[in-house]
């Protein structure tokens, strides 16, 4: 006979057990400590900041206005933008707390 019998290779050995998932497990605790953990204290600051909001704070809002708060109710705060010019924007709009005499230093 010209050709040799084939035989199957073994199979492959059985259940790798926890070693099969480590690199899942790796994966997720990077992705955890990479981006979700500083996403949640990101969002965490935010939040603390828009409730410690008071009349005279400046801040900028998402849509780059620059304001400093003259009234706060709970969903809605008013911005003084210009000399006797406000707004009304809500309070989720407030991105960033600004330092006082933030505002004057600009006008310079």
């Amino acid at each position: 006979m010209l050709f040799n019998l084939a035989h199957a290779a073994d199979g492959a050995p059985g259940d790798p057990g926890i070693m099969g998932f480590l690199p899942l497990i790796v994966i997720f605790v990077l992705f955890y400590f990479m981006l979700l953990r500083p996403q949640m204290k990101r969002a965490k600051e935010q939040k603390n900041m828009l409730e410690a909001l008071q009349k005279g704070d400046e801040v900028v809002t998402a849509g780059g206005t620059l304001g400093k708060v003259i009234k706060v109710t709970e969903n809605f705060i008013t911005l003084e933008i210009a000399a006797n010019t406000t707004i009304h924007v809500q309070r989720s709009a407030i991105q960033t707390l600004l330092p006082k005499g933030t505002i004057k230093d600009l006008d310079k």
